[in-house]
């Protein structure tokens, strides 16, 4: 990392690229999950993206790839996209924290929740992200805030607009064929709305 893009603070390093701000990430002690995460997953996309995605957290797959939604959860996400006429390149894909938090079942890591704590010392990165990329439109993915306000799109105080809609793995995981694929439209409708919001 250069020092003329980065500058330390007590908060945290200050970067002003991607590449910075990747190898920052991987040295992050700002929580505890470093310690057991195979390495850090930053996000992925162009500097210049138009359109943000965020997500909970990296999953098995993304921590041993280091890259965001490769796994089971990605492919539904880019199927999604596809089908949204949006082309997952030109998107900027992240999490809102930046290593796999899980517990082990016998010899399985299973995806556990990061607490407040964790996603506060986390929104470091991706304030930093979003600072880098200046998204218009910012999607985003997590179930619990799709019931609150999907399909609303809310105006940020730096003038991006925010779609949430549910995490691809909350599709995942229905059980009912037919309350699936109606879910999974209306994800890709959300994604549509995204898609339109981008301020050409």
């Amino acid at each position: 990392m250069d020092a003329a893009s980065t500058h330390d603070r007590d908060d945290g390093p200050v970067v002003t690229s991607l590449s910075a701000l990747r190898e920052a990430e991987n040295k992050c002690r700002r929580c505890p999950l470093y310690g057991h995460a195979t390495q850090a997953v930053p996000g992925q996309g162009p500097r210049r993206a138009s359109m943000m995605l965020t997500g909970e957290q990296p999953g098995d797959h993304e921590d041993k790839a280091g890259l965001p939604f490769v796994g089971p959860a990605g492919r539904v996400l880019d199927s999604a996209l596809a089908e949204a006429g949006v082309d997952r390149k030109g998107v900027f894909v992240t999490n809102a924290v930046k290593h796999f938090k899980y517990e082990m079942r016998g010899k399985r890591r299973l995806h556990k929740r990061p607490n407040a704590y964790e996603i506060d010392r986390c929104r470091w990165w991706q304030n930093l992200e979003r600072a880098i990329v200046k998204p218009s439109v910012i999607v985003a993915l997590g179930a619990t805030a799709a019931r609150r306000a999907r399909g609303q799109p809310l105006q940020l105080d730096d003038g991006a607009t925010a779609i949430v809609t549910v995490h691809p793995s909350a599709l995942l995981r229905i059980k009912d064929e037919s309350d699936k694929r109606r879910q999974y439209r209306l994800f890709v409708d959300d994604l549509r709305l995204a898609s339109r919001a981008i301020k050409r």
